[in-house]
């Protein structure tokens, strides 16, 4: 009895999820053929902002069920999963896969420019290539992932070669990989590049705006080589609000540096992001050897 009754409100359920997803197919059949009205209108800026901010509902409510039904599936299993663990790594591995495939519509953009790449030695390429392993492992554990990119990166370039002889599996990375200029992507206005020699500190992070990472290792340290970068191409510059944020810790090198890999920046990112708070995200991500820590204030920081 207690089975049938199981799996009558699975059925239920189910029937339940399928109407609610032809709704939401409704709805952006609806959302898509406004589009071609909305842009002759004289407040399309207002409403193309409405209508971003509708379709992100749209693709969170479907993720939201693909996850569900997902997680049912494990729980269905879990007493099978005790005897045979590979199926539960199966089902994780599917549940990455469609949170990195709704990340390409919802997610926030984070674009790593890697036009400065020639600049870098052998050694410095390979610690750069690392460095992208990181952060895209950060992205793959995320429950709320970033669309990432990374531009500039040539097909025949020595960056690109050492990421696919250290990192398995590279070119089959959940990301958009281009030769293409960020510029040749995405419209100046919308670009902030992050740069710790930049004078405005980020406040807040808005997910309507593209945050550009330059990929680049020096050891020599040149400074405001990204900062030139984002002058050279006209766009808004700013730096984590480390000052604003943090203080500087006594050490017995009297050793203090704000300079992060891109992986640590992409962190320090994504904790603002599910958290709302600086504080929270440095504590929490900024390395305890570079002679910082949080001092005890903060507020809310992001946008949706």
């Amino acid at each position: 009895m207690t089975a049938i009754v199981s799996e009558s409100s699975e059925e239920h359920a189910s029937v339940l999820e399928m109407i609610e997803l032809l709704q939401i197919d409704v709805l952006e059949e609806e959302v898509l053929q406004g589009k071609p009205e909305r842009e002759h209108d004289p407040f399309s800026k207002n409403v193309l902002r409405k209508q971003r901010h509708w379709e992100r509902k749209l693709a969170a409510r479907k993720s939201k069920r693909k996850e569900e039904k997902l997680r049912r599936k494990l729980n269905r299993h879990s007493e099978e999963d005790m005897a045979h663990p590979q199926l539960s790594k199966r089902i994780m591995k599917a549940v990455t896969k469609e949170r990195l495939a709704e990340a390409r519509f919802s997610g926030l953009k984070v674009c790593i420019d890697l036009s400065m790449s020639h600049r870098m030695s052998d050694k410095e390429t390979s610690r750069l290539a690392a460095q992208l392993r990181r952060l895209y492992g950060s992205n793959k554990r995320a429950s709320k992932p970033f669309h990432l990119f990374l531009t500039s990166l040539g097909e025949d370039s020595r960056l690109l070669a050492e990421c696919v002889r250290m990192n398995a599996g590279f070119l089959n990375y959940t990301m958009e990989r281009t030769e293409q200029s960020c510029l040749d992507i995405f419209p100046p206005e919308n670009i902030i590049y992050l740069s710790p020699d930049a004078e405005e500190a980020l406040e807040r992070v808005d997910q309507d705006k593209v945050y550009v990472l330059g990929g680049l290792v020096d050891e020599s340290v040149q400074k405001t080589l990204s900062l030139c970068r984002a002058k050279e191409a006209g766009v808004h510059a700013a730096r984590l609000p480390i000052d604003q944020y943090m203080q500087k810790t006594a050490n017995s090198k009297n050793f203090h540096s704000k300079i992060l890999a891109i992986n640590q920046v992409f962190d320090i990112l994504m904790a603002v992001c599910d958290t709302g708070s600086w504080t929270h995200a440095l504590d929490k991500c900024f390395p305890r050897g570079k002679g910082y820590e949080v001092a005890q204030h903060g507020h809310s920081t992001c946008e949706s």
